[in-house]
């Protein structure tokens, strides 16, 4: 007879979704699971659309603690929880979820990463701020500007459908004074913006990729924030520095999202610079 063998458990967190080239939250949840003694790991699992409830369903029977959600799994996923934040249901998508006794519960972290780091140069509250962008990640940020009671939100995108439901989400739901603005050749701050926010991936992977902004539009001392962390020096932040703006990069942006799913599953609040050591180690900047 062999003699029974107890291992320590391990927590399991989970991201599904699509291929990634290489994972930075994976490799940066690693660092701070090990730093904060915690013997957990994060998985990357790949699953197919058609087998996405399949998989929901069986985390759940196997007590898996949490995990993230890649797309297409971030609206699919709404219909196989139990509870959502009030963020996740505006936004209509969810990013993270956790478990809470026999209960699947889901957030979204991307605009909460993101505002965490714009609140550590300036409070949005009671400011005007231009947000260029209406896909996921503008979304998720214009949701959180507007539960952070900001002044007005004027909504800058290509496409006036994506562009004016986002305005009108933040109006309506919210009650932020939000408009929309097309976006045809260089966009020309309105007069008092405090924050302009890049929510597209313009830049993503191209240092001399440049955004359509009159820079010149912008006052002295206005902070400008982009969701681009690769690389974490994009044109619109070094010229915008230049002309003496302020500037936020995506790598913190990055790093709080982290940050926050860290503390949402485990309780604790790891170390921000472990985060961002292992985030600037994962891409060599």
């Amino acid at each position: 007879m062999h003699a029974s063998v107890t291992t320590p458990l391990q927590e399991i967190v989970v991201l599904l979704g699509q291929p990634v080239a290489g994972n930075p939250t994976q490799y940066m949840m690693e660092k701070c699971f090990a730093a904060a003694g915690l013997d957990w790991r994060y998985l990357t699992v790949e699953v197919g659309v058609d087998l996405f409830p399949d998989a929901m369903r069986g985390l759940r029977a196997m007590g898996f603690r949490g995990g993230n959600l890649t797309m297409p799994h971030k609206v699919a996923v709404l219909p196989l929880l139990d509870e959502l934040s009030e963020a996740a249901r505006l936004m209509g998508a969810v990013n993270c979820w956790k478990r809470e006794g026999d209960k699947l519960i889901g957030e979204n972290t991307d605009g909460k990463g993101f505002l965490e780091r714009l609140r550590e140069v300036i409070d949005p509250a009671g400011k005007k701020v231009v947000l260029l962008g209406a896909g996921g990640a503008a979304r998720a940020i214009a949701v959180e500007l507007g539960l952070a009671e900001i002044a007005h939100l004027t909504v800058v995108n290509r496409t006036a459908a994506r562009g004016e439901a986002l305005a009108r989400l933040v109006s309506d739901e919210m009650k932020i004074p939000a408009e929309f603005a097309l976006w045809e050749g260089d966009y020309r701050a309105p007069a008092g913006t405090a924050i302009v926010i890049n929510g597209t991936s313009i830049g993503l992977h191209d240092a001399s990729a440049r955004v359509p902004l009159d820079l010149g539009t912008l006052e002295p001392g206005t902070i400008v924030a982009d969701v681009v962390f690769n690389p974490p020096e994009t044109r619109l932040l070094r010229e915008a520095r230049e002309r003496g703006c302020k500037t936020i990069d995506g790598l913190g942006m990055l790093v709080n999202q982290a940050v926050i799913a860290f503390r949402i599953w485990t309780g604790i609040s790891p170390d921000a610079t472990i985060m961002r050591d292992a985030l600037e180690e994962f891409l060599s900047v």
